[in-house]
């Protein structure tokens, strides 16, 4: 089976923005505290973070606590990839993400990050075939177990790991079939509008595509109505204890995109969406200071 890559997008805009990132580590038992690593940022999600030189260690090495990894059923196996012309056997859910994650939670004594106790959000992203894949990553899921969030007879539990299903909507079926489960759904901002909303035991996020809800990209004032239901958006969410996060946001550097992220901010956003690391770390940490 070939072999493709996409460019890789963290040396272009590190060296875009002139932003100098925190030094990478390359071991997947690093802390994430101390000696050098950096404190985990809990708004920061990277956008498929499967395109980055070295998927998941990239992301923890900016103090990432969510990653997105897109996957395809192949003969039985969890590939990741963008694009079916992308799939390589040797680049499966289990090498890049499934097992680094397991070898950093024995390391850091039941955390991602040493001493964070918040939950690490692996997004996956059900390309296609969703009531097969899901089928076949629970099953996957279930070897995991130990490190991973859960969810038994509608009560939650949490763990150093929360996988969360987004992608092909026809996973939910089979999800909401489950008495007990490893996983959770990605809502959908029509679930924040439903009669009976599904609990945050199932859908703990609710994510959606900014430019279907708002015209504004960073240029100019933020109109004062999109404003206002953006903060009506993310009110509605935490009042069912539930969080939100945005795809398809400006991620070019420049003052759009900081106009935008700081609108997210402000609002009480949940998670901040980007392929560039060194950018959302360093607007951050400096938002932060």
């Amino acid at each position: 089976m070939p072999t493709t890559r996409r460019a890789v997008v963290t040396t272009l805009a590190a060296a875009l923005t002139g932003a100098v990132g925190a030094p990478a580590h390359s071991a997947a038992t690093g802390n994430g505290r101390g000696q050098g690593r950096p404190a985990p940022l809990r708004r920061a999600h990277a956008h498929n973070d499967y395109l980055h030189e070295r998927p998941l260690h990239d992301a923890l090495s900016h103090g990432f606590t969510g990653v997105e990894a897109d996957i395809f059923l192949v003969d039985g196996e969890l590939l990741v990839a963008h694009e079916p012309a992308e799939l390589d056997p040797a680049r499966t859910l289990r090498s890049l993400y499934l097992d680094p994650l397991l070898a950093r939670v024995r390391a850091n004594h039941g955390g991602v990050y040493r001493g964070h106790r918040r939950s690490f959000q692996l997004l996956i992203d059900i390309k296609a075939d969703g009531v097969a894949s899901y089928l076949e990553l629970d099953r996957l899921l279930r070897r995991y177990r130990r490190m991973l969030s859960s969810c038994a007879h509608g009560h939650a539990r949490p763990g150093a790991v929360t996988p969360v299903i987004s992608g092909d909507r026809s996973a939910r079926a089979p999800m909401e079939a489950q008495r007990v489960r490893y996983a959770f759904y990605d809502g959908r901002l029509e679930d924040l509008a439903a009669a009976d909303p599904a609990p945050a035991s199932f859908i703990p996020l609710v994510s959606s595509n900014w430019t279907h809800s708002f015209s504004w990209l960073g240029a100019g004032e933020f109109p004062p109505a999109e404003r206002e239901k953006l903060h009506t958006l993310v009110t509605t969410a935490h009042r069912r204890s539930q969080r939100v996060r945005f795809w398809a946001t400006p991620d070019l550097p420049g003052p759009a995109r900081e106009a935008v992220w700081h609108e997210l901010l402000t609002a009480g956003a949940d998670h901040i969406n980007t392929d560039d690391l060194a950018g959302l770390e360093h607007f951050l940490r400096r938002h932060d200071r």
